[in-house]
């Protein structure tokens, strides 16, 4: 469980594909922290580490999540944002995060609007997929590559956010440009009540 407050943006050292899966090795500041069998979201999706050693660590990902994710279109010297499992002890400054994402989506615009910028995205998701709960609502929670984010400008099959300098320097936003191709979770909340509704009528 995660929270979508990213804590660095790691950088891609390694991949090596074996078969269907791809394993990505990435060095951050708190890699030697690590131990094998943790979870740590990249761009907003759960991976185990495998492999450790020193300040870079290896994960896995596997054939569904690339096709998901935007993982499999990683390069050398890309960077990832990477988040720690939750403390339950602590505040949840972002909002209930899984580490399942649900698709891809498109920056379609990007505007500096007084200090911030707005970040347009585009995604694709089937009728039947939408009624269960993956779409966006106007002020609702959206996680972009790992970040939690309020919507705004929520349509059918699209949605913008507000991001702040700091979130754009200390996150992999900085790297998004027009086309690029981020991952998507919706939130957890919304499809439990659309399953609740599905069951009722």
């Amino acid at each position: 469980m995660f929270s979508g407050i990213v804590e660095e943006s790691a950088t891609v050292v390694g991949l090596e594909k074996e078969g269907g899966n791809l394993h990505l090795t990435l060095t951050c500041s708190f890699a030697s922290e690590l131990s094998i069998d943790q979870s740590v979201a990249h761009n907003g999706v759960c991976l185990t580490v495998v492999r450790l050693d020193g300040d870079r660590y290896t994960v896995t990902a596997v054939e569904e999540t690339l096709r998901r994710s935007n993982l499999g279109l990683l390069s050398i010297g890309d960077h990832v944002n990477v988040e720690r499992s939750m403390i339950m002890n602590g505040r949840l400054d972002g909002h209930i995060v899984q580490g399942h994402v649900d698709c891809r989506a498109t920056c379609t615009d990007i505007r500096e609007t007084d200090g911030s910028y707005l970040y347009t995205f585009r995604y694709s998701v089937e009728r039947e997929m939408a009624r269960r709960g993956y779409f966006t609502v106007e002020k609702g929670s959206v996680c972009v590559n790992g970040v939690s984010l309020t919507v705004v400008n929520s349509t059918d099959n699209g949605f913008s956010v507000a991001i702040i300098p700091y979130t754009h320097d200390n996150t992999n936003f900085a790297d998004i440009q027009k086309d690029s191709v981020v991952n998507i979770e919706f939130d957890i909340i919304g499809k439990y009540l659309c399953k609740m509704h599905h069951y009722e009528d």
